[in-house]
């Protein structure tokens, strides 16, 4: 049956992981942004997703074998699409900083993440519409979308009343037109990762019938999923480091536009791969905590893609202010953020009732 109080504590976890992942990104000095986005991918989408599926999956490989070929092929697919949604997330924190680069990308991701798997399946009207717990689950969703609504409208206004001088110095890159177009790109697109895992669910349904943990079965889609997004991610900064020949920043060598800003400087290589490292599994750990909390929602588990959007987007908002992000803006600014914060909170207590209900 599920315990989804457990679940929505699942789903915080995996949005603080989410939250978390490009903080460790911050600290990398002298590398190209391919660089160190494809090294911590590696383990984001390669290292990290068959390591944990081997050690909790009964039979990982026989469980993936006996899965059909239509199921395999969406999944990768759904994972390929993500990718581009996965790899301009990056280019929106660049341009838009923590909080309003969330708020924007992720607000999109949660409508079309939650709504689409239920439409297509044909349970939104009989399952959703048609009954209480249901309505209830909507009723969060619609709550998200306000939060999501009133912490963009803060990150706008804030930015409207900063100087150019105060923009940079919250993020270095920002800019705002060339933010937003990447942020709908990344968001619509981001939410095929939510269609490979329910794509997946035959690959569950063999997992359970192998003898693995109702908490674990999930996690052999992760690493069909993450493999489509390996591929695009991989593609696209194989052709940056072709054209910035920026490959030698992995044995050490500085290119010429590091030299030149870093005065030849040594780059920092281990303290680089370590922290891409923990940047990359950091991601990884998001979806971890999903398939988790994703088992213990019940009928609803769709209800799960809501939740976890907006736990990102929570603890986003902190980030934002613990790297000062929100320091400039004006106090009626930073109480409309918080009150849209709070509004998420609320939305996930909102869904959990809902599935609870379910019960």
């Amino acid at each position: 049956m599920g315990n989804p109080i457990l679940g929505v504590f699942f789903h915080w976890l995996g949005g603080l992981s989410s939250a978390t992942f490009y903080v460790p990104y911050r600290g990398v000095k002298r590398w190209n942004w391919e660089i160190f986005w494809l090294t911590g991918g590696i383990f984001s989408w390669l290292v990290a997703p068959w390591l944990f599926a081997s050690i909790q999956t009964h039979d990982l490989i026989g469980v993936l074998s006996a899965a059909p070929a239509s199921t395999k092929f969406y999944c990768v697919l759904f994972g390929v699409l993500w990718g581009f949604g996965g790899l301009t997330y990056g280019l929106t924190m660049r341009y838009l900083g923590l909080s309003l680069g969330m708020a924007v990308v992720l607000g999109l991701c949660t409508v079309f993440g939650t709504l689409i798997p239920p439409i297509v399946a044909g349970e939104f009207g009989s399952t959703l519409l048609g009954t209480v717990p249901g309505r209830i689950n909507l009723l969060g969703l619609a709550i998200t979308v306000v939060g999501i609504v009133v912490v963009a409208l803060a990150g706008a206004r804030k930015d409207a009343t900063l100087s150019a001088e105060q923009k940079a110095a919250a993020v270095a890159e920002f800019h705002f037109s060339k933010g937003i177009v990447v942020a709908i790109f990344s968001g619509i697109m981001s939410s095929c990762y939510a269609f490979g895992l329910a794509a997946g669910e035959p690959i569950r349904e063999l997992g359970a019938a192998a003898g693995t943990g109702v908490l674990w079965v999930g996690l052999p889609v992760i690493c069909l999923v993450t493999l489509g997004g390996l591929i695009t991610n991989g593609l696209w900064c194989s052709f940056l480091i072709v054209r910035n020949r920026s490959a030698g920043q992995w044995l050490g060598r500085a290119s010429t536009q590091t030299v030149a800003s870093d005065a030849g400087g040594r780059l920092p290589l281990l303290r680089n791969y370590l922290l891409s490292a923990l940047g990359g599994t950091l991601w990884y750990f998001q979806f971890f905590f999903y398939t988790m909390g994703e088992s213990q929602m019940g009928r609803f588990g769709f209800s799960s893609w809501t939740i976890h959007m907006a736990s990102i987007i929570i603890f986003g908002t902190l980030w934002g202010f613990a790297f000062r992000e929100w320091r400039d803006a004006a106090p009626a600014t930073r109480r409309m953020v918080w009150a849209g914060v709070g509004l998420l909170v609320l939305a996930t207590l909102v869904i959990g009732y809902g599935n609870l209900l379910a019960q």
